[in-house]
């Protein structure tokens, strides 16, 4: 459980960057794709997301809006900045090359593997 954890937090900011890139969304929004998007297997609490996305806007690398939504609520929309498509990149490189060479490690060879 742990190490799926672990795996799990290193990869927030990957992801939320990578939907980001089709449309602005807010945070419930961010969490069903994440988990429509995995077919189920990745999924993430809301609250859970929030200090990734707080510390996203601090970088300056995602910028967030709120957006009146009815009376009385008020919803946080978060839009990635040209300076998150960078960011977004180097993570996306950064990422499948730790993948690619803990794939070899594990000897698989060909992502068809994973499948079995």
């Amino acid at each position: 459980m742990a190490l799926s954890e672990g795996i799990k937090r290193g990869t927030v900011e990957l992801l939320i960057l990578t939907i980001l890139q089709d449309q602005d969304m807010y945070g419930y929004q961010l969490s069903q794709e994440l988990a429509n998007r995995s077919k189920g297997l990745y999924t993430l609490q809301e609250s859970s997301m929030y200090p990734t996305l707080y510390r996203l806007v601090e970088k300056g690398v995602i910028s967030d809006r709120q957006e009146k939504v009815g009376k009385r609520r008020i919803r946080v929309y978060y839009h990635l900045e040209n300076a998150g498509i960078i960011y977004l990149e180097t993570l996306r490189k950064e990422y499948c090359s730790i993948c690619r060479g803990v794939l070899y490690i594990l000897g698989i060879e060909n992502i068809k593997e994973l499948e079995e």
